[in-house]
């Protein structure tokens, strides 16, 4: 009988894609993949450290799948098994730690912790770390879309954040091998890839070339599939970009931009490399360009010294702006980072009402969006079908949730479909 691999991924679309080639590593030694939660030989935890609740979170997900497997080997990998490996190997049950430089050797490993009575730690200083493990996400039978890894690390040094503590210095996928992953990808019958990284704008090859070479090398590609870019710094957002984006059959009319507050005084003690009038002027300048863009935005709310007159201040930066939806966090103390000894820290229960207040906005926007595209022909990528509602859950190009109603098989690939109608959190299509 074939041993049992089971995977639960936390945080960002990065861990999932490494998650997918550890997975493959698993089943090149014959493993086979079985869903977390069910009877498993080998659980494998890929942890995020971003927020305090996803340590928490981590934490409960060990005991989950020891709950039904209570024999299994347990490795965990990931930025937090980076920055607290010591922490995680005192949970009960965890057999090994695996930190970001040994993440890919877990399958190999896997005689090292097996069988031993007491966990294992396979963690090394990443200040010097110049290598770079490519991987991308693998969904399954739909094949709709794969997450390319071309940036890891990031020589940043925002005062909140743990990222350059957990993944090191910033280091890129070779330029050439970025083809050929594009090659594999069209080869496989994806129909849409999302190029990915810790700080995809400053994408550096070894051989020098920046983000904007491998954009123009995928629009002269002209692939089989569309390609959208994930979260990108708003300093490393350029005109031409802007302007390949408006005019390209590949690349989708959708930009995430980090934000993080609407206060310059705030992005000054976030060592933020942009103030509010550089932000808005690459906001403006794509909603000029492309007016059915989607733009999303990250917002962080409060960090030490955010007044509610700073925090006014990112309100009415944000009212003014043309954007799609948010992703708020809350901020929380992290370890070794300087925003933990400035002052003014803001009350949690201050923070939680923040959120919600901009978590509100954003539901508002997301239905705008959604509702200005009523009327419209989209392309539309379906993902999964859902029974109760009898049909086809995917999105657009320009990221609208749809529901395309119908009780048929249809081709797993694009589909041109007409916008009908707006429901609480998507779009109908008949």
């Amino acid at each position: 009988m074939h041993k049992r691999v089971a995977f639960h991924t936390l945080g960002c679309k990065l861990n999932y894609s490494e998650t997918s080639t550890i997975q493959r590593q698993f089943e090149d030694l014959g493993y086979r993949v079985v869903p977390f939660g069910e009877e498993t030989d080998v659980i494998v935890v890929n942890t995020c450290t971003v927020t305090e609740n996803a340590d928490t979170e981590c934490r409960k997900i060990i005991r989950r799948g020891l709950t039904t497997s209570p024999q299994a080997a347990v490795a965990v990998t990931g930025c937090y098994a980076q920055l607290q490996p010591e922490e995680i190997a005192s949970i009960d049950g965890v057999s090994a730690v695996f930190g970001t430089a040994e993440k890919f050797s877990i399958a190999d490993r896997l005689g090292d912790f097996l069988e031993t009575p007491s966990p294992k730690i396979f963690v090394t200083d990443l200040d010097d770390a110049t290598a770079f493990t490519g991987s991308r996400t693998s969904d399954g039978d739909t094949r709709t879309r794969s997450f390319v890894k071309l940036q890891d690390g990031c020589d940043y040094s925002c005062t909140f954040c743990t990222i350059p503590l957990a993944r090191g210095p910033a280091r890129a996928m070779p330029f050439d091998s970025v083809q050929r992953e594009l090659e594999n990808i069209a080869r496989e019958g994806y129909h849409e890839a999302v190029l990915s990284g810790v700080n995809l704008g400053e994408y550096r090859a070894p051989s020098g070339e920046r983000f904007i070479d491998v954009v123009r090398m995928i629009e002269a590609m002209q692939p089989p599939f569309r390609v959208r870019i994930s979260s990108i710094e708003p300093n490393t957002v350029s005109d031409e970009l802007i302007d390949i984006v408006a005019g390209s059959k590949i690349f989708v009319p959708h930009f995430h931009l980090p934000l993080q507050s609407g206060s310059a005084e705030i992005l000054k003690k976030m060592k933020r490399r942009y103030n509010p009038e550089m932000y808005q002027r690459v906001v403006q300048r794509i909603n000029t360009t492309i007016p059915d863009a989607a733009i999303g935005i990250d917002v962080i709310v409060g960090f030490p010294g955010e007044t509610e007159a700073a925090f006014e201040e990112t309100v009415a930066f944000l009212t003014q702006l043309p954007w799609s939806y948010l992703h708020v966090f809350t901020y929380s103390e992290r370890a070794d980072t300087p925003a933990l000894d400035h002052p003014g820290v803001v009350p949690k229960n201050v923070r939680r009402a923040r959120t919600h207040r901009l978590r509100a906005l954003s539901d508002v926007r997301r239905r705008e969006h959604y509702a200005r595209n009523i009327g419209t022909t989209r392309i539309f990528l379906p993902e999964h079908y859902d029974h109760d509602l009898g049909g086809w859950f995917g999105w657009t190009e320009n990221y609208v949730r749809v529901l395309h109603k119908t009780h048929q098989l249809i081709k797993l690939g694009p589909h041109a479909l007409e916008l009908r109608s707006l429901e609480h959190d998507h779009v109908l299509s008949y």
